[in-house]
Formats: C-alpha cells, sequence, structure tokens
C-alpha cells in the first residue's frame, strides 16, 4: 500500500519539512534506501548517512539537524515511530488459518482453545491445555501437563518439556527449548551422580524468546520469567533462576542456577552471571560483562568482574597506555642503573 509523506506524518503525529505530496511505498535504511522509501535516523553515528540516501523521506527527531535530500518527518521518537511505520508498509504479516494439520499428534486428555493452529509434525501429550487462538506452526512438542494462555504463537522447533506454565500472547522462536534438565549432578567418588530435576519453568505474559535460547527446568520449584521479559536468540537461563518483569537480555548471554535478575534490567550480549547472586531492578550491564556479586538497584557496570562503568572506562584507558608505560619503566630502569654505576 502507498501513502504520502504527509499521509505517513500524519498517522505518526509527525511534522513535515519538504514535499509532503511524495509517495511512500517501503521501509529501509539509510543505506539501502531508494525512491518510494521511508528511513529514520535515531542513532547518531548513522548521521553521515543522511547526505547520501536515496530514501524519499527520513524519520528524524525534533531536534536534529543536519543536511540532506530527503524530505523530513520530524518526530517525538524516530525510532518508535519506524516500527508504527513498518507495520502497514512492510510486507503483510504471514497468517496460520485455525485447525488441526493432519500430520500433527494430539494425545487423548488434551485440552484445545477456540480457533487453535497446530501445524504439521506438532505433538501435544497427555493433559496439555492450549488456550483460544494460539499457533503452533510446526515440528512443536508439548509435554505432558504443560499450561499455554490464549494467543501464543510458537515457530518451528519449539520444545516445552512437562508441566511448563506458560502464559498468554508469549511469542517461542524456532528451536527455544523450555524446561530442559538443570545441570545438576553430585560427585561420587571418580563420577557424577545426576540430580533429579523435578521442578518446572514458568513464562509470564507477554514474553518473547529467541530461536535456540534455553530455558532449564528448577531442580525444585520454579524457574520464573516475569510478564513482559524479552529474551534473544542463544541465551542460557539455568534451573531456579528468576527474572523480573521487562527484563531485556541481549544474545549469548549466560546466567547460573539461582541467579535473581530484577525487573526493568537491560543485560548486553555475551554476558555471564555466576549463580546464586541478585542483580537489582533497573540495572544496566554492558555487553561482556561477568557478574561475580550482587548489583544493588540502578547500577550501571561493565568489565570482568563487573564493576561500575565509571572505573571499567577508567580502567580500560589505563591498559591502552601500557605500551607506552613498560617503556617509561625500561627507561627509568636504566636511568636508575646509570646513576648506580657512577663512582
Amino acid at each position: 500500500m502507498a501513502f504520502t509523506v504527509e499521509e505517513v506524518a500524519r498517522k505518526l503525529g509527525g511534522r513535515v519539512e519538504g514535499n509532503g505530496a511524495l509517495g511512500i511505498r517501503a521501509v529501509a535504511g539509510l543505506r539501502e534506501a531508494r525512491e518510494g522509501d521511508l528511513s529514520f535516523l535515531s542513532n547518531p553515528r548513522y548521521a553521515a548517512l543522511m547526505k547520501q540516501t536515496a530514501a524519499t523521506a527520513v524519520l528524524v527527531s525534533e531536534s536534529w539537524t543536519g543536511e540532506t535530500r530527503a524530505t523530513l518527518i520530524r518526530v517525538a521518537s524516530a525510532d518508535a515511530a519506524f516500527a508504527q511505520a513498518a507495520l502497514w508498509l512492510g510486507r503483510l504479516p504471514v497468517t496460520f488459518k485455525p485447525g488441526i494439520h493432519p500430520t500433527a499428534v494430539i494425545a487423548e486428555g488434551a485440552t484445545l482453545g477456540r480457533d487453535v493452529t497446530i501445524g504439521p509434525g506438532c505433538v501435544i501429550e497427555p493433559g496439555v491445555v492450549i488456550g483460544d487462538r494460539t499457533i503452533l506452526v510446526a515440528q512443536c512438542y508439548v509435554g505432558h501437563g504443560t499450561t499455554i494462555g490464549s494467543d501464543c504463537r510458537f515457530y518451528p522447533q519449539v520444545t516445552i518439556r512437562e508441566y511448563a506454565r506458560i502464559g498468554s500472547r508469549v511469542i517461542l522462536h524456532n528451536g527455544a527449548v523450555i524446561g530442559s534438565d538443570g545441570f545438576g549432578y553430585s560427585k561420587n567418588g571418580t563420577h557424577w551422580e545426576k540430580i533429579p530435576q523435578v521442578g518446572i519453568v514458568v513464562l509470564g505474559d507477554d514474553v518473547e524468546i529467541g530461536a535456540n535460547t534455553t530455558i532449564d527446568r528448577a531442580r525444585f520449584g520454579e524457574t520464573r520469567i516475569g510478564n513482559g521479559v524479552k529474551l534473544d536468540n542463544l541465551v542460557q537461563v539455568a534451573h531456579n533462576v528468576t527474572i523480573g518483569e521487562d527484563t531485556a537480555v541481549a544474545a549469548q548471554t549466560g546466567f547460573s542456577g539461582s541467579a535473581h535478575i530484577g525487573a526493568r534490567v537491560q543485560i548486553g550480549g555475551q554476558v555471564g552471571s555466576a549463580g546464586h547472586l541478585t542483580v537489582g531492578d533497573d540495572s544496566i550491564v554492558l555487553a561482556q560483562a561477568g557478574i561475580s556479586k550482587d548489583l544493588r538497584p540502578g547500577s550501571v557496570v561493565g568489565g570482568t568482574p563487573a564493576v561500575p562503568v565509571d572505573e571499567w572506562h577508567k580502567a580500560h584507558a589505563l591498559v591502552g597506555r601500557l605500551p607506552h608505560l613498560r617503556k617509561r619503566v625500561g627507561e627509568l630502569e636504566q636511568r636508575l642503573k646509570g646513576l648506580e654505576e657512577q663512582p
């Protein structure tokens, strides 16, 4: 569907600077955009692309200043406005018709809500309860006694082990594993004996779990993911971990057993966390940090072991000076040696 720049601005509550009659057909990044595309600038590091972009119109903040050939649409938040525009300028979303594919295996005693979609190759075990309008795209496994809320969408090859409890409007991406055994063993002489993992996993409402992310069942009790949590691809959540509401975690992060991550925490990629610690609400953990001890609410940390970000920046700056300091120490040693050798 095509819109004029003026129509796009009106739908987004923005203000046009330039030709509002030009046509917009699609969305694209500044570098890839062509005539007829709408783009956006939210990160200042990409501001240089504004001079060369071929986009017909660009969403910018009210305060942005710079040169561009494109028509501007000024909005409160370019990032948020572009996300809205993509819904009606991007490709139409894929839809699935309600129904059960003939290759799906539904056990007796499973309960399916109204207008559910069970795709090819799915397996639903006894005692499962699935809410209204939930979609299992293909080859999903739902273990015994699991309960799933309404309006969920599980993409191909999602695995949900027994007795998990999953809220409504949950999205599980390809290959996510919910409720696998926790990594629990005890040493008996020279070999390891498995500790039974008899707990469950609980996912709140509006949770989104990325591709190939794994969330282990509790040793006892619950591994709990709060309402609104967003986990990226390839995240590992160990047994008995709890993650508070509206926390966001980037890819390749791992939480060791019984860690407690607070609400509204932001965690960068490749962060590692020791077990049995607490990260306070509203904390920010920079990428590749190693959390080794409790963090107070509102902490901003980086490095390994994680320290307040100001300390980490100072330490990182000193590392860059090490070659110079080494050279300087060598020079001072030579001068001292010379002084010692004088009669």
